[in-house]
């Protein structure tokens, strides 16, 4: 149907009493056979499915607001709403419902809405008892007309009758003309009369009276009368905020009237709701609801305006020209940060708007947005120092995101490559995660969020592309991935051998503070989420990197969420069940680092000893037979006094059992370690030159990450303490004092002689372990705790048994 004075959106209203958009189409109206009466049937524009099939019941209130809208109730909780593009088709839709219903086609709504407790009661009263007869709008009666606004509230049908007199008498300006008045000789009684009067007007939750109050000739008094609080001492000061404070950020001249009258209403009534107004939990549910759809229903009009205007040469908001123009001032270094701030703050304010839009309208928003440069434009602003800019921007590119991952993708494997990495819009959006300058990284965890849709392979099934997602983890890996783990290799750095003096000499690391703590944490989030997603490319670069051994060294750290963030990757690995990682944590000798951590944490029982034991738990169970071997033939005299789980015990009856049957000749088929070896080594070798390009962005990345740290290593310089040197083998040391045999010893059971803390000594690593040196900069061994730490560890309470499987 061509005709676009009966276009119209159907809205429904959802529990938490916003309003949802069902969809556009045509509304008519007519006979329907099946409903046995005159039905509002709405057929969609896009493929001309059923939107809405309602019957006009003779006994439904039908409500009409603002000109274009017309709104009922089906059920109890079931409330129905067509938005037209047109007046005309409301008025002609309003008059058949009006004459079905046998009502005057000038009223507002068609019935009156009685509950059925009051209904008899209404019935005995004389004819003329249904009236409210309001008291004379004078000064001496304000206390009186109060009384009679607040004893209406509790009663709907009061509430409707009051609302209608109310308006028929245009009483409500009135009141405001008595307002200017009474302020005028400071008469404080009467005002603060006037505050309860305006405030139960607009809990009488009706539209007809905030059309009335949110006029432009009355919208500034209401907020008047409100500021009069009979609680307070002093008036607030609501209309000098909205006239002096508030100013309209006109970034692109509106010359249409009637468009920037509904945006300064909006503006206005979405502050009287939520800073003027009390918090609507306190008062009855829904008690406001009419107010939220009144400010709801403006914005959609508000985007509806602008999208129509899309479509008109008279409007300077379509011509491109002129929005090229504001995204090349966006990105022009001359601009002033003032201008800068206004324009990235309308884009973000026009992409919260268009999330009123309908699906395919608001698709069509992003794409005009995307065509005109809004990517090219937020990488040069992400990029800026202004705080407020970048915050701005980064809300515009969580949209953009959430609208479309494959059109960031897109753009971002478009651009030029040039020699400078940090150019890429990706690389600007982790370096602005990294150096958040916020001590809770709100920013960064939000960032974060934005990084792991774009890299999530289940949203890059595009049709269009079937490559999409090897081509872009390829892009990722050879661009981005170096950039996101320069945080955690600097601050696990291992030492370098000063070759004159013969010392060792510590690179430097960031110091273990809390706010890079929970940077690493945030890291370490999302690359556990590539081991679970991106199979080879993240193996290839674990491997190459040597990386889990430095997000091992982590697990000595002072913060125990990292050190559980650290295991958690571990554990993501080895849940793989890939021979390959388990030939490459076995070559490392990789549980070290964890095993001692265990040792460590004593007779704590706790997320760290859990999580530990968990892991070992995981591979006893599922019976990886590779590492239950390393496990007990490496660290069983370390692990074996434990007893208050039956896991080790467990890993050694397996060990045993798998002996037996390889002796009995009855063990399942099993590759020569040699092929696992020569394959893996094939396999390391392929990407050698990649390596090489992604080592040189690394060293420049690294550079760039230590000037920003540098002003934490002077704040914690006086602080910081001599590290403990690593011992001769260049290997973890195994630590007794909080050995797992106190831990049996505090359970009633006694460990055996080989696990004493003065017999033990550290398990000997695998023959193909190549001995290495690195002290950690984040890490906090167990030598260099204060005698506090001591004292709470000697006093902490017993490991309650657990069952053991």
């Amino acid at each position: 149907m061509s005709d676009t004075r009966r276009r119209v959106k159907v809205y429904t209203l959802n529990e938490e009493r916003q309003w949802e958009d069902r969809g556009t189409g045509h509304v008519s109206s007519a006979y329907t056979e099946t409903l046995k009466g005159t039905a509002l049937t709405v057929t969609a524009e896009a493929d001309g499915s059923l939107l809405l099939e309602s019957k006009i019941n003779p006994n439904t209130a039908y409500q009409k607001q603002q000109d274009t809208l017309i709104v009922w109730s089906e059920a109890e909780n079931y409330d129905l709403a067509l938005s037209f593009q047109e007046k005309a088709g409301c008025d002609e839709i309003w008059e058949k419902i009006c004459q079905v219903q046998g009502k005057d086609p000038s009223v507002e709504i068609t019935q009156d809405p009685i509950d059925e407790s009051e209904e008899e009661r209404f019935e005995e009263m004389p004819e003329t008892g249904h009236l409210v007869e309001l008291p004379p709008c004078e000064p001496g009666r304000l206390e009186e007309i109060a009384e009679l606004v607040t004893s209406v509230l509790s009663s709907p049908i009061r509430r409707e009758k009051l609302a209608i007199a109310l308006v028929s008498t245009s009483y409500i300006k009135k009141l405001l003309q008595l307002f200017r008045t009474c302020e005028e000789a400071d008469d404080r009684e009467g005002l603060h009369h006037l505050y309860e009067i305006v405030r139960g007007v607009l809990f009488l939750n009706k539209a007809t009276l905030f059309e009335v109050m949110f006029a432009d000739d009355c919208i500034m008094d209401v907020v008047g009368c409100l500021e009069y609080d009979p609680a307070l001492l002093q008036p607030k000061r609501h209309r000098e905020f909205l006239t002096k404070t508030a100013k309209f950020k006109e970034v692109i001249p509106i010359t249409d009237s009637e468009l920037r009258q509904k945006i300064h209403q909006t503006y206005r009534v979405q502050y009287i709701q939520d800073i003027i107004l009390p918090t609507q939990s306190v008062f009855e549910e829904n008690f406001l609801s009419t107010l939220s759809s009144f400010i709801f229903f403006n914005k959609v009009e508000i985007v509806s305006m602008l999208q129509v205007r899309r479509y008109t040469s008279a409007d300077v908001l379509e011509d491109e020209k002129f929005l090229t123009e504001v995204f090349a001032q966006l990105t022009d270094e001359a601009t002033e940060d003032s201008k800068r701030r206004e324009l990235v703050n309308f884009f973000k304010e026009f992409c919260a708007f268009s999330q009123t839009l309908q699906p395919q309208n608001r698709d069509a928003f992003f794409k005009t947005l995307a065509s005109l440069g809004i990517l090219p434009a937020l990488e040069i602003v992400m990029g800026m120092d202004d705080v407020q800019v970048k915050a701005a921007a980064t809300d515009i590119f969580s949209y953009l995101v959430e609208f479309s991952p494959s059109m960031v993708r897109e753009f971002v494997m478009q651009e030029p490559q040039q020699a400078d990495d940090d150019v890429l819009l990706i690389n600007v959006v982790i370096k602005q995660m990294i150096c958040d300058s916020d001590p809770e990284l709100g920013g960064a965890v939000q960032l974060m969020g934005l990084l792991r849709t774009l890299i999530d392979p289940e949203n890059m099934l595009s049709p269009t592309s079937k490559t999409e997602k090897s081509e872009f983890l390829s892009f990722f890996y050879k661009y981005c991935m170096h950039v996101l783990t320069a945080p955690l290799l600097a601050n696990t750095a291992e030492e370098d051998q000063d070759l004159t003096e013969g010392a060792a000499k510590v690179n430097p690391v960031c110091p273990d503070n809390f706010q890079t703590a929970q940077l690493l944490a945030l890291i370490l989030e999302l690359l556990t989420f590539c081991v679970e997603h991106h199979t080879y490319h993240i193996k290839n670069y674990i491997m190459t990197k040597d990386l889990l051994r430095r997000v091992l060294t982590l697990m000595n750290s002072k913060h125990t969420f990292l050190a559980l963030c650290a295991l958690r990757f571990m554990r993501r690995i080895i849940g793989l069940k890939d021979e390959y990682y388990n030939r490459y944590i076995m070559k490392g000798n990789l549980f070290e680092p964890v095993i001692n951590a265990l040792l460590d944490n004593g007779t704590r029982y706790n997320l760290l000893n859990s999580a530990i034991i968990e892991l070992f738990e995981f591979i006893k169970v599922e019976d990886i037979k590779s590492l239950i071997a390393h496990i007990v033939d490496n660290f069983y005299k370390a692990l074996e006094s434990i007893e208050y789980v039956q896991t080790f015990k467990g890993l050694k009856g397996r060990y045993e059992q798998e002996k037996e049957r390889q002796s009995r000749g009855l063990s399942r088929y099993r590759r020569d370690a040699r092929s696992f070896e020569e394959d893996e080594d094939m396999w390391l070798n392929e990407d050698e030159e990649e390596e090489d390009v992604a080592d040189a962005g690394l060293d420049k990345c690294k550079s760039d990450y230590g000037k920003f740290m540098e002003s934490e290593k002077v704040k914690e310089s006086q602080d910081k303490e001599n590290q403990p040197k690593r011992t001769t083998s260049g290997s973890f040391k195994f630590t007794f004092s909080h050995s797992a045999g106190a831990a049996n010893a505090a359970n009633g059971s006694k460990p055996p002689p080989s696990a004493s803390s003065s017999g033990a000594k550290p398990a000997a690593p695998p023959s193909g372990q190549t001995a290495r040196t690195g002290l950690v900069g984040l890490v906090d061994y167990p030598d260099d705790e204060d005698e506090e730490e001591n004292d709470e560890e000697e006093q902490s309470p017993r490991k309650r048994p657990r069952l053991g499987s």
